[in-house]
């Protein structure tokens, strides 16, 4: 892929229903409305990015089959990241039958929100993503800073996995935190297989009165750990919403990459996305 085509690596879809988007709290009202591709491109458009990434925003099979639909009928969905039970015994007939949908690039489990902090270190799971490379799926690591031990050993376990952390692992920005978060990132960054997203950092920060100086200390830190070869641009879209407009949190990471060579920032843009994703 050429390396000036701009990607957008993590954003998501849905048609909105209370029961299944049950994550989106009382504060959340914004956002509890159907986003679909006619309400991406032309914010894509205008901020020169020519395809994205869309990731699962629920967890059932079902959220596949839709993101699929949409992806058949929107060329500019280049991947998807969908959802499976790492932990199901059938798991090995199901990731077969998605291997024959070149349009999944691989899955995620929503960490985050489980109430075991040690979820990622059941033996169930850990059995789950030793499977996944044997069909060249990626795993999306969805997590707070307090889950990135654990996620440190999960990706030391398999280090011919390819493992990419949403969101920075979502640091407190809000009270500019940055210690322990720092410490683990740059600990699970000393892995070669594992990426991050510089994605979601508005929506860590106060949404109502976040300043962008507040957020480049935390793509400093990202960089210096990881380098500019297994970083990646995400929107996060439509949740960054919350915090900001597409246009708003994408200028805070293009002003801040703005400095770099043509070709530092096309990999961040781009390129390596695209080679994670193996998005063609």
């Amino acid at each position: 892929m050429n390396r000036m085509i701009r990607i957008d690596s993590h954003q998501h879809f849905w048609k909105y229903d209370q029961m299944v988007h049950s994550w989106m709290n009382v504060d959340m009202k914004i956002i509890k409305r159907d986003f679909l591709p006619q309400d991406l491109k032309p914010l894509l458009d205008k901020a020169g990015i020519h395809g994205c990434v869309a990731v699962q925003a629920s967890q059932s099979e079902s959220e596949n089959d839709f993101l699929l639909s949409l992806a058949e009928q929107n060329d500019f969905i280049k991947g998807i990241v969908g959802w499976v039970d790492l932990q199901s015994k059938d798991l090995t007939d199901r990731l077969h039958y998605y291997s024959m949908h070149p349009k999944i690039k691989g899955f995620r489990h929503i960490i985050q929100d489980e109430p075991d902090l040690d979820f990622m270190l059941r033996p169930a799971f850990l059995h789950g993503i030793s499977k996944l490379q044997e069909f060249g799926f990626t795993y999306d690591i969805l997590i707070y800073p307090k889950h990135l031990p654990n996620a440190f050993t999960l990706a030391k376990s398999f280090p011919n996995q390819l493992f990419v952390i949403d969101h920075l692992a979502k640091p407190n920005i809000k009270s500019q935190e940055t210690e322990l978060w720092k410490k683990g990132l740059e600990k699970i960054a000393s892995l070669e297989n594992v990426h991050c997203k510089i994605s979601g950092m508005v929506t860590e920060a106060d949404w109502k009165s976040w300043e962008k100086e507040q957020l480049e200390p935390y793509i400093a830190i990202a960089l210096e750990a990881f380098g500019i070869d297994r970083l990646m641009y995400g929107s996060d879209w439509p949740v960054c919403t919350l915090a900001a407009p597409y246009t708003d949190a994408f200028w805070i990471v293009e002003d801040y990459y703005s400095r770099f060579s043509r070709f530092e920032q096309g990999k961040f843009f781009g390129e390596n996305a695209s080679n994670f994703y193996n998005l063609g």
